[in-house]
């Protein structure tokens, strides 16, 4: 096995064509299948299901292909360091929905001014946080555990050599518009919140209590609404008096002062955690924005 066969293998399965993949390599398509071809006969399995439609990953080859990114990809990065002298700056993190981790994202790029650099933040679905680290697409990922979830989330970190670290505990709020009926509430009573639709982020094919962005998820909400993106749940509580629940953590730079975070009045916890590889060092850029994380601990209301 060849880093240059792990290319080739990577290249077909974003393609779905041998011909196409050649192409790419400036190779002949029987080249080119060959080596795949070869490739296979070392694993003991085939990647590709070959059809007159095209070449598609079996359920094996997906498998052997995630690992074969992961190591394309570092492979990339020691280049662009050691070998083509490229010192640019890299770094990712993807999360849930929290605008603290979008805003400690920002003063990370500028507390740190740097010449050249390629960060990447995804704002994303439990799951896809979860694979994004592990599949080195992002050094940390950012999200929460409760008591309900924390027996399902962290035996599925074990099972993907995945480590997580506590950043802060912090009580529910509940998060609305300041024209919110119940604005001006020093608490919120859960029975109070019945008349008004509840929104929560939609986790797709992953759509389980477990995975909830929200506490308190198993409750069951007469009117809730699922959305997408942050800026539509907004929206949302504005037109529609809705609400979520949250950390309380309130950045008013991104969002404004048009939104409300009122305490709940509840007994629950959430821990707000840190994901990252088993067995692996924080990059000095990953430990900087985790502490710009950890400061805002002190602004939880």
């Amino acid at each position: 096995m060849t880093l240059q066969q792990l290319k080739y293998a990577i290249a077909v399965a974003d393609s779905k064509s041998i011909n196409q993949a050649a192409k790419k390599f400036f190779l002949s398509q029987p080249a080119l299948s060959g080596a795949i071809h070869d490739l296979e006969t070392e694993l003991g399995f085939d990647l590709f299901e070959r059809t007159n439609r095209g070449a598609y990953v079996t359920p094996e080859g997906a498998d052997f292909l995630s690992y074969a990114r992961q190591l394309t990809e570092q492979y990339n990065l020691m280049e662009d360091r050691f070998i083509n002298k490229r010192p640019k700056e890299k770094f990712g993190v993807s999360t849930q929905h929290y605008t603290f981790a979008v805003q400690s994202f920002i003063r990370l790029i500028e507390d740190y001014g740097m010449d050249k650099y390629e960060f990447n933040i995804s704002e994303t679905k439990t799951a896809d946080v979860i694979n994004d680290v592990k599949s080195f697409k992002s050094e940390i990922g950012i999200m929460f555990l409760d008591d309900f979830n924390k027996s399902v989330i962290t035996k599925l970190l074990l099972e993907n050599n995945l480590a997580y670290e506590k950043l802060f505990d912090c009580h529910v709020y509940v998060y609305l518009a300041a024209e919110h009926p119940l604005a001006n509430k020093r608490k919120i009573k859960f029975e109070e919140l019945k008349d008004y639709p509840c929104l929560a982020f939609d986790q797709g094919d992953k759509n389980s209590f477990y995975f909830a962005e929200e506490v308190l998820s198993t409750y069951t909400y007469d009117r809730i609404v699922r959305v997408n993106d942050r800026g539509t749940m907004l929206n949302l509580m504005t037109g529609l008096n809705g609400y979520t629940l949250c950390s309380g953590i309130i950045c008013e730079d991104l969002n404004g002062n048009r939104y409300k975070a009122i305490p709940l009045d509840d007994d629950e916890i959430m821990s707000v955690i840190y994901i990252k590889r088993e067995n692996t060092s924080l990059s000095v850029l990953g430990q900087k924005y985790l502490d710009i994380i950890k400061s805002y601990k002190d602004n939880v209301l």
